[in-house]
């Protein structure tokens, strides 16, 4: 639905300031062609031809803000996606939690919590992790889609099986309840984990973090966000602590001194 022309550009800018004047939404911090994408899809859903035409709807329809902004939240996660990652964060756990002190794991952005409730779920499955003093904090910017991740609750659809996400898992019955199509995350795992709202680009820094997972965040952002969200998370470990990133993703250039690389492909590092 994008325009190449000058007053395609303009309806683009207008719809873009609405969004961050009157819904609180940092558009700067995105790439521009990833929130032209995701826009363009409300749009075609919406059957609106133009972006002047779609801002009217967005300003008229009160229920169509809500909409874009989940459209356009980085909320696209399953349980163990990249499954492969997973063996080398199973391995960073393990050396973690062996001390005698208290262990923070920080998934961010978590979306619906199923980044950190599979740390979790590994981290019960493996004997050689201790979640005697664990603790795994989810965070993300979207107030709604936190609460989604605090109810634990999630539901095979027509694009998306969860038995089929579970499958690294032994014995994934220990750990979610099934109902039907309907899993809810049990007691014992919901136990390690806490959620709270965290910009990781406004907000400051967390401390003394064991691990963070940051993971298929930095491709949809701008050099200048990436850059802040990887300062944010690289000032939140603990000397040693390890960062984990997407596999198809890069650190800046400039943060690179600041790590050491422990693997390579699947995107594990060491803060120097």
């Amino acid at each position: 639905m994008s325009s190449n022309s000058a007053d395609g550009d303009d309806a683009f800018e207008r719809l873009l300031a609405h969004l961050e004047r009157q819904l609180d939404f940092e558009s700067s911090y995105y790439n521009e062609s990833y929130l032209d994408r995701r826009i363009s899809a409300r749009m075609r859903r919406r059957d609106a031809d133009s972006y002047d035409a779609y801002l009217d709807l967005v300003r008229s329809d009160p229920e169509e803000p809500t909409a874009l902004l989940d459209s356009l939240s980085i909320n696209v996660t399953s349980f163990y996606r990249n499954p492969e990652a997973w063996e080398p964060i199973r391995e960073v756990l393990r050396e973690v939690t062996s001390g005698r002190g208290r262990t923070t794991v920080w998934s961010a952005p978590c979306s619906d919590g199923r980044e950190p409730y599979s740390v979790a779920m590994l981290a019960l499955d493996d004997d050689e992790v201790s979640t005697r003093s664990l603790n795994i904090l989810g965070t993300d910017i979207n107030a709604d889609v936190l609460e989604r991740a605090r109810e634990g609750v999630y539901h095979t659809t027509k694009t998306r099986d969860v038995a089929e996400e579970l499958e690294p898992l032994d014995d994934a019955a220990a750990y979610v309840e099934r109902d039907g199509d309907q899993f809810a995350v049990r007691d014992e795992v919901q136990d390690l984990v806490t959620f709270e709202q965290h910009d990781l680009i406004a907000d400051e820094p967390k401390r003394n973090v064991d691990l963070v997972l940051c993971r298929n965040l930095l491709i949809y952002i701008n050099a200048e966000s990436k850059r802040a969200v990887v300062d944010t998370v690289l000032s939140s470990l603990r000397d040693g602590g390890y960062l984990v990133i997407g596999m198809t993703e890069t650190l800046p250039r400039e943060s690179r001194p600041q790590v050491e690389t422990v693997d390579k492909r699947r995107r594990v590092y060491r803060r120097a």
